[in-house]
């Protein structure tokens, strides 16, 4: 599952690259978002279908946020680290590790609020750790566990990395994918703004 998705990547880049118009191809680019949606109406019935899912969830009170926090306090200690080796500052790096995956809203606004170099990296590296975390969920679950997978997605795990998600944990972990991915993107803006005030 994991080739067959970087091979879709690689075919859609080239696509992309290419210039070429096909229509269905360009009818469904232009409608990503309706897809997305129609991906978690899917994911919902499955998820729907697992009697008990919601009451074991509840069991979780407050532990429930242990996973956003450390994926959080993690991106930002990996930020700290790596303006120190690349000799920025430490906003910066910080900042681009605050998108958390969420690598089109951190490159637009890194570069709207600091400059277009900054804005550039903080989209490469967020996409290279979605892209990292197609690669890794699968050894993340058989080797460590399904919450493993869950702080690789980042704020993707209610999104493009939960399909993967689902197929290599279970309907539980999903649940908890979905919450923790809604709770990274809503601090996702908040994240980069304060950091991007310590440059």
């Amino acid at each position: 599952m994991v080739l067959c998705m970087i091979c879709a990547l690689v075919l859609g880049l080239l696509y992309g690259l290419s210039g070429a118009e096909w229509g269905l191809i360009d009818v469904v680019s232009r409608h990503s978002d309706l897809i997305l949606y129609l991906l978690m109406f899917f994911i919902g019935i499955s998820i729907g279908t697992q009697r008990g899912i919601f009451s074991k969830i509840k069991e979780y009170h407050f532990k429930i946020f242990v996973i956003p926090i450390g994926i959080i306090v993690g991106s930002f200690v990996g930020g700290v680290v790596c303006s120190l080796i690349l000799d920025i500052p430490v906003g910066y790096g910080t900042a681009i590790t605050s998108g958390l995956g969420w690598y089109s809203l951190a490159g637009v606004t890194i570069g709207s609020l600091a400059n277009a170099q900054m804005g550039s990296i903080a989209f490469l590296s967020n996409l290279m750790r979605e892209i990292a975390s197609f690669m890794v969920i699968p050894f993340l679950a058989t080797r460590f566990n399904s919450f493993a997978c869950i702080a690789s997605a980042g704020a993707t795990s209610e999104d493009t990395t939960l399909p993967i998600i689902l197929k290599y944990t279970n309907e539980e972990t999903v649940v908890m994918s979905v919450f923790n991915g809604i709770i990274c993107s809503m601090m996702v803006p908040v994240l980069i703004s304060a950091c991007l005030k310590m440059v």
